[in-house]
């Protein structure tokens, strides 16, 4: 399996994509216009290891919502994701049992990697 959540309107997912080189291969999902399913978000977590790892905290209603004076639980986390697109760090990149998270160089050019190898 090959699946990319993104959000088409991120000028850095757009970016990262084309630097991927994402082709016909990959499986596409556009967060804003196809929400995340509570079966794709616990596969994510599965494959993460939790669902802090996935939460974004940069996203603009992290602070509007007051979420950064919360003590958040792992069900918060996934709650949140579930409940707004923004939170979830993107793009997520799915091969396989391998997922990258987020828009790091490091995270960026490991997944580069990973799909050259497949």
């Amino acid at each position: 399996m090959k699946k990319i959540y993104f959000l088409k309107s991120c000028s850095t997912c757009q970016r990262i994509l084309k630097e991927w080189g994402v082709d016909d291969s990959f499986e596409l999902q556009n967060i804003k216009t196809e929400s995340i399913t509570e079966e794709q978000l616990d596969q994510m977590i599965k494959l993460a290891g939790s669902a802090e790892a996935l939460f974004s905290r940069v996203a603009m209603k992290y602070r509007a919502w007051g979420l950064n004076e919360k003590e958040l639980s792992e069900a918060d986390y996934r709650k949140y994701i579930l409940e707004e697109y923004t939170f979830l760090k993107r793009p997520v990149l799915i091969i396989d049992n391998d997922i990258f998270i987020g828009n790091s160089k490091k995270n960026v050019a490991a997944a580069l990697e990973r799909i050259q190898n497949s």
